[in-house]
């Protein structure tokens, strides 16, 4: 075990520590993730940033009172991940939570476990149907009996839809509990309905009224299509421990994504200055972001929750080029270079939109150098069948099905007939 929490240790030097949520908010959004594939998920995203995983990365292991098969998962998660990342357990405000969650995360290096408390009105009647004051003061006595109870496991704990509850209480209790010994108190928008503008006041107001031994984290739902937005207005509030889930997986429509908070966090000097400040290094040890689009497949993968089109930093439409003019001038047309900074080397697509210098550059690739008339014909094909069949992309087995018959019928062309000599003197054509 730690004597030292690496997250308030991170947080105080103004690093960025990722919450990371796939594993337990993800399940919320109809996931599974397999106890092997935890760990090894785990493993992976400690890996973004070698030896510093742990002051890095949180990694919600799950919460181990729904069953015994999630207690498991947890329990190897803590094991067999330590040393990549802070492994957490996260549990409800009952003694009997707190007991198991402690249980499944004991003996390893920098365990933690989180406790749920409600925060707002609303929350305290249908959680634990008592008024939002009554219910914080339970959750921080709670706190108190899991630091006394803790053995050196960091306590964190979570206040549920603060941002619908009275942010003077919420920043009351967020002070109370961190003098009780709370390593971080989370601020969750359980229901997604903030915006930037607001999101940045509420952690101002709250790390105020907290003091500043409080460490806060974000933990931003995306109901609106702004769970990205709002996690980088808490950032710039001055948090450094954002929750995020791969490919934004959690309950309803999901929360900020963890590849895009770190890319946009890491790939650029001067994006990163404008969220956390001019001077600042928001890391231990820099992450290594070509790690991520592999760390993204194997979620997809695991969870079947898919890599499209667009999907931003990870998606099947990053470096990938289908018309003329990216194609001859790519740097113009994109924000980073996915080859320099993930490790993407640039994908020709073929579609209806293809230039000449496009599809002879995929032809290239297959196999065929085309002439000025055969790409001519070939790209008539090729939008032919796009809009005949309504489908955009051709899919490289059809055209270089395509190019074997066009390319045999012209080499045959250019051999002319083939004759053949008889003992009368007289020739045939040997195909007639």
């Amino acid at each position: 075990m730690s004597a030292v929490d690496v997250v308030r240790e991170s947080a105080g030097a103004g690093r960025v520590v990722l919450f990371e949520e796939s594993a337990r908010d993800g399940a919320q959004a109809k996931t599974l993730m397999r106890a092997d594939f935890r760990v090894r998920l785990a493993r992976e995203q400690g890996a973004v940033f070698g030896a510093d995983g742990p002051r890095h990365v949180v990694f919600a292991a799950g919460f181990p009172s729904v069953c015994g098969q999630e207690f498991e998962a947890t329990r190897r998660v803590a094991l067999e991940a330590q040393g990549a990342v802070s492994p957490v357990a996260v549990c409800r405000a009952t003694a009997e939570d707190v007991r198991l969650a402690l249980s499944a995360v004991r003996g390893a290096a920098h365990a933690r476990v989180m406790v749920i408390v409600a925060a707002s009105e609303a929350t305290a009647r249908a959680l634990v149907h008592r008024g939002a004051r009554e219910a914080l003061a339970r959750g921080l006595e709670t706190v108190k009996e899991a630091v006394d109870r803790s053995d050196g496991t960091a306590v964190d704990v979570c206040l549920v839809d603060a941002p619908r509850a009275d942010h003077g209480l919420v920043a009351e209790y967020a002070g109370a509990m961190t003098a009780q010994g709370a390593g971080t108190v989370v601020i969750a928008d359980t229901v997604g309905d903030l915006l930037p503008g607001p999101t940045r006041e509420l952690f101002r107001r709250i790390a105020d009224g907290a003091g500043p031994d409080t460490v806060l984290v974000s933990h931003l739902h995306n109901d609106l299509g702004l769970g990205l937005a709002n996690t980088l207005a808490a950032l710039e509030s001055g948090v450094r421990v954002a929750a995020c889930s791969w490919l934004g997986m959690a309950e309803r429509s999901g929360m900020a994504a963890t590849e895009q908070v770190l890319f946009l966090l890491a790939h650029d000097p001067d994006k990163a200055a404008r969220i956390l400040g001019p001077g600042r290094d928001a890391w231990w040890t820099a992450p290594d972001l070509t790690r991520l689009p592999g760390i993204a497949r194997l979620v997809s993968a695991e969870t079947g929750v898919p890599l499209t089109v667009t999907t931003p930093v990870v998606g099947t439409g990053v470096a990938s080029i289908s018309t003329g003019t990216p194609f001859t001038h790519p740097g113009t047309f994109q924000p980073y270079d996915p080859q320099l900074h993930l490790g993407l080397a640039p994908t020709v697509v073929l579609t209806h939109l293809a230039s000449r210098r496009v599809l002879a550059a995929v032809a290239e690739r297959l196999g065929h150098r085309l002439d000025a008339e055969q790409t001519r014909t070939a790209l008539a094909w090729v939008k032919d069948r796009a809009y005949r069949l309504g489908r955009a992309v051709v899919p490289d087995e059809d055209f270089a099905a395509y190019l074997d018959g066009l390319t045999s019928a012209a080499a045959a062309r250019a051999t002319g007939p083939v004759r053949a000599d008889h003992a009368d003197g007289t020739d045939r054509d040997a195909r007639s």
